[in-house]
């Protein structure tokens, strides 16, 4: 008699029937990488998340190459994706100088990345918030203009390691800026993991209340206090059906240095085919795909599906 599979599927009520992952690994989880990743490699994993279904996958970023060296080869990369079909391969750019360099390779799909802090704005863009601001926006308004689909990062939404607990209502006015702008999608990103589930529930009503609906909303959870997964239920329940991960829990943030990796991608593909919520993820080539990247970095992985299934493999 064959053991039934695991993880057992046991639906719960009032949750989306399918999530879409927005899978960030090789952008926001090699960028934090301590070396370059050889741009071949970096293609390779790319493809590989590809073929484990992974529809949405954040290719690289245009940010200056002093800025981010990790991600300095975004001009080689991009044209080695040309052969990918029906995968969307968003990349960030910080300003109109990265976003003409993202459009002069056929990019379609980017990213801006906004903070609801002033001191992570000042680390990170070298701004205040309002500057920041004002500087998306003709990015944002060239991107639509030129037919792109444009997603909004928002950085510190739940905590900054400067400046403590980040008020709801301060996180709502960033977002809706950047809705007003155009942005077709926001990502609530938990920089450095301190958000608990009722803080979540709390925020996403609050930008539901002030016109912001769920259906562009993502969420975008660091583990660094072992939430990140009890958040991403909380969403679910809420509405959500875009979900940030990276593939073997790569990454954290190179501007505020308490951000461990973000949710990994095979901790949350557990959790959502045993609820019985479709990805379209196979999780054992993901699986794969993430001991192999993390053999080419020379460490294990983070993730403990990926530990867990890959010591069932042995």
């Amino acid at each position: 008699m064959t053991a039934p599979e695991l993880p057992m599927v046991v639906p719960a009520q009032d949750l989306p029937q399918r999530v879409r992952i927005h899978e960030v690994g090789p952008r926001d989880g090699l960028q934090n990488e301590k070396s370059a990743v050889p741009t071949g490699i970096k293609a390779e994993f790319i493809h590989r998340l590809a073929d484990a279904g992974l529809t949405t996958v954040e290719a690289t970023s245009f940010v200056h190459p002093e800025w981010v060296p990790q991600l300095a080869d975004a001009e080689q990369l991009f044209p080695l994706l040309g052969d990918l079909r029906g995968v969307a391969l968003p990349v960030l750019v910080p300003n109109r100088r990265g976003l003409d360099r993202a459009l002069a390779l056929g990019a379609r799909r980017i990213a801006v990345f906004a903070s609801a802090t002033e001191s992570f704005a000042k680390a990170n863009l070298n701004r205040t918030l309002d500057e920041s601001l004002a500087v998306f926006d003709p990015v944002v308004g060239h991107a639509k203009h030129e037919g792109l689909w444009v997603r909004g990062y928002v950085s510190m939404c739940f905590g900054d390691p400067w400046e403590g607990a980040v008020p709801v209502h301060q996180v709502v006015r960033v977002c809706r800026t950047l809705v007003d702008m155009g942005c077709d999608e926001l990502s609530l990103g938990d920089t450095i993991g301190v958000a608990t589930p009722g803080h979540v529930l709390e925020l996403l009503a609050a930008l539901n209340e002030e016109g912001v609906p769920t259906n562009v909303l993502g969420v975008h959870f660091h583990d660094t206090y072992g939430q990140a997964l009890a958040n991403t239920y909380a969403a679910l329940e809420h509405g959500v059906t875009t979900v940030d991960a990276s593939a073997g829990g790569l990454g954290g943030c190179p501007y505020a240095k308490s951000a461990t990796g973000n949710l990994a991608t095979e901790d949350l593909v557990w959790m959502l085919q045993g609820l019985g919520i479709e990805t379209g993820v196979d999780l054992g080539r993901l699986t794969a795909t993430s001991v192999w990247m993390a053999e080419q970095l020379g460490r294990p992985s983070p993730s403990r599906t990926v530990r867990a299934l890959s010591h069932k493999d042995q």
